[in-house]
């Protein structure tokens, strides 16, 4: 079964779950220095912000699934958009190991789609293409939203 994610950068970590811990009617599920997360049945959401640096605001959206078969299904799905597509097989982010599949929607926004498979003691372990540096490990590759937008402007 599918359950849709959000992920926000924050400005403000505990002024932000104090909020959305009223929003939602509950805390966080997962609660560390520089994150959080609500993993709710009612409405099904993963809901993660993050305080890492990054511009607040929309960081990516994506769907989470249960089993690696549903993430097979969902890469297939999204392989018919014919936009630029990013594989992270493995990963470690956002205090979760998981296989991961990115793509980038018209407009410039990352999408995941993605089946935890454990927990993990770090963030991330990522590092930014643009800089070099260690960074938000929760984004494709800066060349896959170029070549996206790119992409998308020659055929629409």
């Amino acid at each position: 079964m599918k359950r849709f994610h959000v992920h926000v950068a924050v400005d403000d970590l505990n002024a932000n779950i104090r909020f959305y811990s009223a929003v939602f009617g509950a805390e966080p599920s997962v609660r560390k220095p520089d994150y959080a997360k609500w993993m709710m049945e009612d409405p099904r959401i993963n809901f993660a912000i993050s305080q890492r640096g990054a511009k607040a605001g929309l960081d990516h959206l994506g769907l989470q699934v249960d089993t690696e078969e549903e993430l097979s299904a969902l890469r297939s799905q999204v392989a018919t958009a014919e936009i630029n597509r990013h594989e992270q097989p493995d990963a470690t982010c956002c205090y979760a190991r998981s296989d991961k599949y990115w793509i980038t929607d018209p407009q410039g926004i990352a999408w995941e789609t993605y089946h935890t498979l454990d927990k993990a003691e770090i963030f991330g372990a990522d590092v930014r293409v643009e800089t070099g540096e260690a960074g938000a490990c929760c984004a494709p590759p800066a060349s896959t939203k170029a070549e996206t937008r790119k992409a998308v402007s020659k055929c629409c």
